[in-house]
Formats: C-alpha cells, structure tokens, sequence
C-alpha cells in the first residue's frame, strides 16, 4: 500500500492506494504555509486512523507538489510516519510521458501526473482539464505527447475578485441558478461564475480541437470539476480521483 500526496494552493489532497489499484479513502484538507512538519503529521496521522489504515502497512509514499515551500515539510513528516523514504514528482522520475514544450523543466508536478493518468487510463488524444485554484486545460496529441495548454484564474479565485473589487456585489456560495439569464443580482452572479466558466472550457475544448485538426477525449478533475463540468455542452468525463490515480502509477515506475 502507498500513500500519495498531492499538494495544491488551496487544498492538498491525500489517499492511499493498494498494488491492485485500490483507492482505500480519499480526504481533502486545508494547505497552510504556516504548519511545521509535527502539524502535518498529526493531520496525516489522524486521516490514517480515521479510517483504520495501519501505518506499518503503507511500503510507500509519493508527493506532487505546487507549492515548494511545504515540498520538505511535508516529505519530513511522511518521515516521522513511516517508515519510507517518500518519492517526490520531479526531474529524474520515469513517468512514460512525451514533454514537447519550450522548457520541459517549468512543467508543473501536478500537470505531469494528470496526464500521465489520462493517457494511461482514458488513451490519446486528450485534453485534461483540472480546476482548483486555478483552471488548467493541457493537451495530449495523438502521439502521445503533452504539447501544452492554457492556465486561468479558477471558479474561486473569480468570485473572490469579483467580491474584492467591487462595492455592491456580494460573494455567492457557488451552485448553478436555474436559469441562465439571471433576474436578481444573486443568480446573475451565479450564472456568469458557473455558466460563464463551462462556456469558456466548451470554447477552449473546440479551438484546441480545431487546432490538433482531430476530436479529443476530454477528462476533468479537481475539486470544482462536479460543479462545472455537469453544464457543459462537451462530453467530458469527470474524474475526482485521476492525480491519486496517476501517482500511483508514476510510484510504480520508480519502485
């Protein structure tokens, strides 16, 4: 059994994954810059007993990570867990994924892992859209190679501005109206975050398919995914579980 880590902006999500893929539990909790390595391994510790994972019995443990500063404190309290050496997605890992970009080196852990699910799983060619705190769409060709993508402010981080930067607008707890033109100022807001967020993932989906000259098959994940991705007009499979999934596989190369 592993322990896989993927540490974002806003959340780190963690599980744990048996060598028959099994995923055991999936939990979600806060990122916070300020936590010493002793923090987060209580929070680790408390997760695994919560639901009944014995810590002797994880061989393994690896981290994704977009958020450097946390990178080694989270991998020293992994330390004080278990007894493991935990595996950090970087240069020097095997992942099997074609990286055609201007510099390789800049690719984030967290796109490297996602794609290396998508392919793996879903099959070339494909667009991965992951929304978090921001929302990435990347691209995988038909020669399996990650050619590139785009990045833009997430579901979140638009409500937030929008309520920062403004006197009169209120912020909104986020679920789609029932209509899309809006009658009171609450749903307009609504709509234009949900219904405005799946119109721009439904146009990016088309201009990069226009692009390649080729249909797509489109997986999303992240944790805004179940609240966008149901009002879009593409066929796109959500996939809540694709980076454990993919860290998982990436472990596997390198044990």
């Amino acid at each position: 059994m592993i322990l896989a880590i993927d540490m974002g902006n806003t959340n780190i999500v963690t599980g744990c994954l048996g060598n028959d893929d099994r995923i055991y539990f999936t939990e979600r909790f806060s990122t916070d810059l300020n936590k010493t390595e002793l923090e987060y391994a209580v929070v680790i510790k408390t997760i695994l007993e919560i639901h009944d994972i014995n810590r002797n019995e994880i061989n393994g443990a690896i981290i994704a990570s977009v958020v450097p500063p946390l990178t080694h404190i989270v991998k020293s309290a992994l330390r004080k867990l278990l007894k493991c050496e935990p595996v950090v997605v970087g240069a020097g890992l095997k992942t099997g994924l074609n990286i055609h970009l201007d510099d390789p080196s800049t690719l984030g852990a967290d796109l490297v892992v996602d794609s290396v699910a998508a392919m793996n799983i879903y099959g070339s060619p494909a667009i991965v859209i992951d929304m978090g705190t921001a929302t990435t769409m990347t691209v995988i060709n038909r020669d399996n190679t990650y050619i590139g993508g785009v990045i833009f402010p997430g579901v979140n981080v638009s409500v937030e501005a929008l309520a920062a930067g403004t006197s009169l607008l209120p912020r909104v707890s986020l679920g789609a109206p029932k209509k899309q033109i809006a009658a009171n100022t609450m749903d307009a807001i609504k709509s234009g975050i949900i219904y405005g967020e799946a119109s721009r993932i439904d146009g990016m989906i088309d201009r990069f398919e226009e692009e390649l000259g080729y249909k797509t098959t489109v997986v999303a994940t992240g944790g805004l995914a179940s609240v966008v991705v149901p009002h879009c007009k593409h066929d796109i499979i959500n996939d809540p579980e694709l980076m454990l999934k993919g860290l998982k596989m990436i472990y596997d190369k390198n044990s």
